[in-house]
C-alpha cells in the first residue's frame, strides 16, 4: 500500500457512471416490475453500497476508508440503463476505486436479476452489454 499517513484528512467525493444496455422487452419488464427476481433497483442499489463498503477486499491495494454517505441513481431509457454512483468521505486518499466498484457491481447485479430475459435461443446474450464505467467527477473539499 502507498504511505498516507503524513496526508490530511479532508471531505473526498467521486462519482462514477456506467451503462447496461438491455432488450427493450426487458427495460419495460423492469418497469413494470415483473422481473421474477424481485425489484431491480432496490435490489441493485444494496448492492451497490455493499460494494462500496468492500472494495479494500476486492483490490487489495485499496485503503480501508469510513465511508460517509453513497448514493446510487438510475436513468432508465429505451434501450440501456445508466448507473450513477457517487462515494463521500473524509479521509486521506480518494473514493474512486469505491464508486467504480460500487458501478460495476450495481451494473452486474441488474444483469443477474435479467439475464432469463436477455437470452436468445441458444442461450447467449447477443444484445446485453455493460459499457462506459468510468469516473464522472472527483472532488477534494478541503
Amino acid at each position: 500500500m502507498v504511505d498516507i499517513s503524513s496526508k490530511k484528512d479532508i471531505v473526498r467525493i467521486a462519482k462514477a457512471i456506467g451503462r447496461i444496455k438491455l432488450k427493450r422487452e426487458t427495460i419495460e419488464r423492469i418497469k413494470r416490475g415483473e422481473i421474477e427476481k424481485g425489484d431491480v433497483f432496490s435490489t441493485t442499489h444494496i448492492s451497490a453500497i455493499i460494494a462500496a463498503k468492500k472494495t479494500p477486499e476486492l483490490l487489495p491495494l485499496c485503503h480501508n476508508i469510513n465511508l460517509t454517505n453513497i448514493d446510487v441513481k438510475f436513468n432508465v431509457k429505451d434501450s440501456y440503463i445508466e448507473v450513477e454512483t457517487t462515494v463521500k468521505a473524509v479521509s486521506k486518499t480518494g473514493v474512486e476505486m469505491e464508486a467504480l466498484v460500487a458501478c460495476a457491481i450495481a451494473l452486474l447485479n441488474i444483469w443477474d436479476m435479467v439475464k432469463k430475459y436477455e437470452k436468445d435461443e441458444y442461450g447467449q446474450y447477443p444484445e446485453t452489454k455493460i459499457e462506459e464505467i468510468r469516473v464522472l467527477e472527483k472532488i477534494k473539499l478541503e
